[in-house]
């Protein structure tokens, strides 16, 4: 997350440079092993169903249960294994969680309109029958992946929702991450992880037909998983290293800022984290207190080379090149503690989610606290997309009915463009349609 040579071209305002990545660019994340590590283990299964399924996970995850389905009696018990703060603060989220998803949906209105006298068209949304999520369980488990998935997926009336999360010992999976699940409304759940469960939930191998849709985050094995099904199957994203951005001017706290920065760069080694400013002084201690912070933090081993290697700092001459500059990013998480935070609302175009004032934390969406969804865009898909929502889960069908008596209003124009195309039978269901009607008026006269 840098702003490259090419890019410079494209901006119009002045900028300086603090802090350059060691690295840089955009992490790479399609390595010719994995690629071919998950297109051997896709066919495999896809040949061998189940039974492949189970021996990978034997092999990759040392699973030894004689079933990989955790039962709803298992799963409403898994909460016994937390302590009493665990439990309210997964049930907040979940519920938060779930009441941002429902009020979008409720924004998602059904319609029909009369285009011209007895045309009408309409759409009405239709939810896809069922979804696979898949709940990440490595480095850290993150918990609030089953709100952002199975959640939202129920919230947009989703019939179906199969959940899988990798075996955190040889006979069982992670209990947090499956008492997520179970508050989030999950139907089903599975102890598989990695390729072997995405390709489980996309072939049909769980008891269930194959799902319409996969979702949630994993690693390069999981995500390129994703993208080989993609088009057997609909996907959420595909998402690279988590990322963070900060618009930060003179008034910000440097060590509030700082501290965000660090907070994304620790979900792994290649997380990239940038601070835009306009002040010189505040990227220059933004900079200093990160040095002091990762020299006690116990996640160093991560968010230091994160930092190091992919950290940027920028310092923008004004308000509209810090704009030009986060817009050409588009960060998949952008927090923004200016004097003016309105102004940079209404300015940026890209980004996954936005996090307004110094009151704001990219945390309280990630352990979904806040409401929003982390399931968002990254290596700048942001231009063009947006995250996780109940719209993801949701077709939009449309429909129309014409009447008799419209067809000249339509036949004529579409008989014109075919006969130019040379589509004769596509004119011809139009002049078809022209006769009958010519032939009932004759026959009333």
């Amino acid at each position: 997350m840098q702003i490259n040579e090419a890019d410079k071209k494209h901006i119009t305002g002045t900028f300086t440079v603090l802090k350059e990545p060691a690295v840089g660019g955009i992490p790479a994340q399609r390595l010719p092993e994995v690629i071919k590590t998950v297109s051997e283990m896709l066919s495999t299964i896809e040949k061998n169903g189940i039974d492949a399924v189970i021996k990978y996970s034997q092999q990759l995850d040392k699973w030894e249960g004689a079933d990989i389905e955790i039962s709803q009696a298992e799963l409403a018990r898994t909460g016994d294994q937390l302590t009493p703060e665990l439990r309210e603060a997964l049930a907040a989220g979940a519920e938060r969680t779930r009441v941002f998803a429902l009020e979008q949906r409720k924004h998602l209105t059904d319609f029909e309109i009369e285009i011209l006298p007895g045309v009408i068209a309409g759409q009405k949304y239709i939810p896809v029958p069922r979804v696979g999520a898949y709940l990440p369980a490595g480095r850290f488990p993150i918990l609030a992946s089953a709100f952002m998935t199975v959640g939202v997926a129920k919230a947009a009336g989703v019939q179906s929702v199969i959940a899988c999360s990798p075996p955190m010992s040889p006979t069982a999976a992670h209990p947090a991450v499956l008492h997520s699940a179970y508050l989030s409304g999950v139907d089903r759940a599975f102890a598989v992880g990695g390729v072997q469960a995405l390709a489980a939930m996309a072939f049909g191998l769980l008891g269930e037909q194959p799902a319409d849709i996969l979702v949630g985050a994993g690693n390069a094995y999981v995500t390129e998983a994703k993208r080989q099904l993609f088009g057997r199957v609909g996907i959420d994203l595909l998402a690279g290293p988590s990322e963070v951005a900060v618009i930060a001017d003179d008034t910000a706290d440097a060590e509030l800022v700082a501290a965000d920065l660090l907070g994304q760069a620790e979900h792994g080694p290649q997380s990239p984290a940038c601070l835009v400013t306009t002040s010189r002084q505040l990227g220059e201690d933004v900079i200093r207190h990160i040095e002091r912070m990762l020299e006690t933090l116990a996640t160093k081993q991560i968010a230091g080379p994160a930092w190091r290697d992919f950290g940027t700092v920028y310092v923008a001459e004004n308000k509209e090149t810090a704009v030009e500059l986060m817009d050409m990013l588009a960060p998949e998480h952008l927090e923004i503690q200016t004097a003016d935070d309105d102004y940079y609302q209404e300015s940026l175009s890209n980004y996954g989610s936005l996090f307004l004032g110094e009151w704001s934390t990219v945390a309280y969406s990630d352990k979904g606290i806040s409401g929003t969804n982390h399931v968002l865009p990254t290596g700048r898909g942001a231009r063009s997309s947006a995250g996780l929502s109940v719209s993801r889960f949701l077709k939009p069908l449309t429909w129309q009915r014409v009447e008799r008596a419209a067809t000249p209003m339509l036949a004529n124009h579409v008989a014109t463009i075919s006969a130019f195309e040379g589509m004769e039978a596509h004119r011809a269901t139009a002049t078809l349609r022209l006769d009958r009607l010519a032939s009932t008026v004759a026959s009333l006269v």
